[in-house]
């Protein structure tokens, strides 16, 4: 007797085709086209939130698309972050003289290949507690005291290896944690938030060469297939401080007989925050000028953004 309330399958079992990549499309990873200290091109915009406090908008160049792609194997990071207070905290919550803050990065369902969950998985509390630490070293915490201030970062699209269909780790992990830090100090200067100095992410890697590796600037998945070592470094060019760093891969602890060691990775990712950093104060600059003198912001409609040009 068959089951009126149940829609039963094919008797037989059936199989997906699977096609085998020609010879022309075997190998769409787009080569790197950028000189070796050369950054993408980065815009940057803040006051997209009007609710927010501070908020503010990142998108990275989109690295060219293959010509025998059939798929759009390019990816680019896109982020968007709001920074809600300084408040208050509850009555019932103990004095604290410093400020109290919560970073969190929260990935979208459509960032990636991969679809994401909706609760927090490992990787994004690892980027969050990466990112509250950077936060934390620029922050001036006792200008506020019993005081809470709350970060949220949305990744709306992140950089993955879309040749491969990987999970999202590796170079795009830095490169997106990169990008927050970046946008969440744009976001907390458009807050109006006191900081010891203009903070700045970059990202350095070290990558084989045909007779010897060679060191790279802000580095794209879609265009290397091999990363030896890569190194992200929150630093704070005026003071010359770096509050965050965290490296990847292996490498020598000393560079000697022209190799490239530990230190060099680090001055690599170092120049890459510096180059981001100039644009971080080109945008907070253009902002200033389109604030009127009663300390009101204008309307964003005619606002200028400003892209860096390497």
């Amino acid at each position: 007797m068959t089951d009126r309330r149940r829609l039963n399958g094919p008797a037989g079992t059936t199989s997906p085709p699977v096609f085998a990549p020609s010879n022309s499309t075997k190998d769409l990873r787009q080569t790197r086209q950028r000189k070796p200290n050369e950054l993408r091109k980065i815009f940057l915009q803040t006051g997209v939130i009007p609710s927010a406090t501070g908020s503010a908008y990142l998108e990275l160049e989109c690295p060219p698309r293959p010509k025998a792609a059939i798929l759009n194997t390019s990816s680019t990071i896109k982020l968007s972050c709001s920074v809600h207070g300084p408040k208050p905290l509850p009555r019932t919550a103990s004095f604290s003289p410093n400020l109290q803050l919560s970073a969190s990065v929260k990935f979208a369902p459509f960032a990636t290949r991969v679809r994401q969950g909706y609760i927090r998985d490992s990787t994004e509390r690892d980027i969050s507690m990466h990112l509250e630490t950077a936060l934390k070293g620029v922050i001036i915490p006792d200008r506020w005291p019993k005081s809470a201030i709350d970060i949220a970062v949305t990744v709306l699209e992140g950089e993955d290896d879309q040749c491969d269909g990987d999970r999202f780790s590796g170079i795009g992990l830095f490169n997106v944690l990169a990008g927050c830090i970046n946008v969440a100090m744009a976001a907390l200067a458009d807050a109006r938030v006191d900081c010891l100095d203009v903070l700045a992410a970059g990202v350095g890697a070290l990558v084989p060469g045909k007779e010897k590796p060679r060191m790279l600037l802000d580095p794209a998945c879609t265009e290397h297939e091999e990363v030896q070592a890569s190194c992200l470094v929150g630093y704070l060019p005026s003071r010359d401080e770096v509050v965050e760093v965290w490296s990847n891969g292996s490498v020598q602890t000393v560079g000697g007989n022209g190799g490239i060691g530990v230190g060099e990775l680090v001055d690599s990712a170092v120049a890459a925050a510096r180059g981001a950093q100039t644009v971080i104060k080109e945008v907070l600059i253009d902002a200033m000028a389109r604030t009127e003198v009663h300390g009101k912001k204008m309307p964003h409609d005619g606002t200028n953004d400003v892209e860096m040009m390497t």
